[in-house]
Parts: structure tokens; sequence; C-alpha cells
């Protein structure tokens, strides 16, 4: 909710020339998009950090502009009640042009879910054209009314099953988000994923979320010969989740 300094995390990584892809979850946007006084009778999501935090706080928006990326964002909900002008969701942010724009809202559990994808392509250094779709997500970390906190874990397996359900291809895929596994390795919404995306290694297993609970995911769905790694970052760069940095290679 902009406390993370993403700029800095850009800073960090190697081969800044290359490549560069970053797929984020619970950022915000405020502005004049959002509907300052909308329909009544609807629910609203309480408000997290935001503008209100303090002037270090930053929009997605003001970071792409910052670090000069393409951004492809949509909002899953409003960030608080109806006299906000911010809301929150997800985004995908890249040094090439991302095309191919989808939105897609997963099964309803406890809040409004929408996982964004975006494509991206070049060519090779022996010139060979690529081309990967990108995909982030954040699924409900509780469970709405009809399954209390007991039952999380299978309404993060349904929206699970309804993101893979909508990535049944043979695209090169790179999804990734906070999947709010509660169980890690073990929850269902992991399963469930993990058999979509045959290629997935889990290479770092460490927790990501305050050093506690591995909530953080990355999975892959690759042409033949290509490789991906991924690791945890050392800091959390202001965030309450560390990031998780990858690696794709084309031979």
């Amino acid at each position: 909710m902009g406390a993370a300094d993403i700029v800095g995390f850009v800073q960090t990584l190697p081969n800044p020339r290359g490549p560069l892809v970053l797929l984020l979850q619970e950022v915000f946007r405020e502005g004049p998009e959002v509907p300052v006084h909308p329909a009544s009778g609807f629910a609203f999501a309480g408000r997290l950090g935001g503008a209100a935090s303090g002037p270090a706080v930053r929009e997605i928006k003001d970071v792409a502009r910052t670090l000069g990326l393409a951004v492809y964002y949509v909002p899953s909900m409003r960030n608080g009640g109806s006299a906000s002008d911010e809301d929150r969701g997800n985004a995908i942010l890249s040094n090439l042009p991302l095309a191919d724009l989808h939105a897609m809202e997963l099964p309803f559990e406890r809040q409004r879910r929408v996982a964004i994808a975006a494509t991206i392509a070049g060519r090779t250094g022996a010139g060979t054209p690529w081309r990967v779709r990108l995909v982030s997500v954040h699924l409900d970390n509780l469970g709405g009314v009809r399954r209390a906190w007991i039952g999380a874990e299978y309404g993060r397996a349904r929206q699970a099953r309804g993101l893979t359900a909508l990535l049944r291809d043979s695209e090169p895929t790179i999804l990734a988000g906070d999947f709010n596994t509660w169980f890690g390795f073990s929850d269902q919404a992991y399963i469930e994923t993990a058999r979509a995306f045959p290629e997935t290694r889990i290479d770092d297993p460490r927790a990501t979320f305050h050093g506690l609970l591995r909530l953080d995911h990355v999975f892959f769905r690759l042409a033949p010969g290509w490789r991906a790694e991924f690791r945890r970052a050392a800091s959390r760069f202001g965030s309450d989740h560390y990031p998780l940095v990858g690696t794709l290679r084309f031979n």
C-alpha cells in the first residue's frame, strides 16, 4: 500500500539493461479516476495505508513514472469508504511494452479479487523470438462469512482453480503473487496452482511474511529449453513481505 521502497528494490537488481518485470500486489492508485461518490448500497473494504500514511508513501503511477516503466494496473476494491479517492489492486510494471492485457475476476470469497495478465516479447542474443505471459494475483487471506477462518484454505483453493482454468493453455507463463498460503507449500491453493505449472521448482523455501509464513510464490510454465529460478530477497524494503527475485533464461 505504497510503503514499500520499490525504487530502492529495483536498484539492487542485477543486469538492469535486460528485460525487467515487476509483478506487484496490494498497490494503490489515487486521483480523479476513482469515483468520489459511488452509488449507495455498496460494501467497502477498510482503508489500508495509502496517501494518508505519510509523504514517503507512493502510489503506483508515481512509482512507474520514476522508474520509467510501462504499467498495467487494475483495482480489485476501493481503498476505504465512499469519501476515499483511492483504490487498490495488482500491477505489472515492465521496461518492455505490455500487450494482450487481461483482467480476470476470481471466484468471490471475502473480498473482490482481480488477477491481471500481460505479455512481453523480444529476441534472444542469438536473434530467436520469445514471448511470455505475466500474471499477478492476490488471493484472499480469510474466508467469507460462510467459511470463517477455518475454511479460508478451501476458499483460496477455489480461487486458485478459477485462475488456473483461465490460464489453461500452452502459452509460456510466469504467475506470481501473494497466495496467502497459511500452510505454505502444503496449502491447497499452492497444490492446485503448482499442478497447472509443471516447470515450477522451489529454489528457496524461506518464509516471506515477517519471516514467519510462506505466503508468496512464483509459478512457471516454460517453453522447451527455457530455465527459471528464483530466491527470496534479503530485505523487505519497507513492505511486510519479502520480495521474490527470479531470472528466466532462454537457453
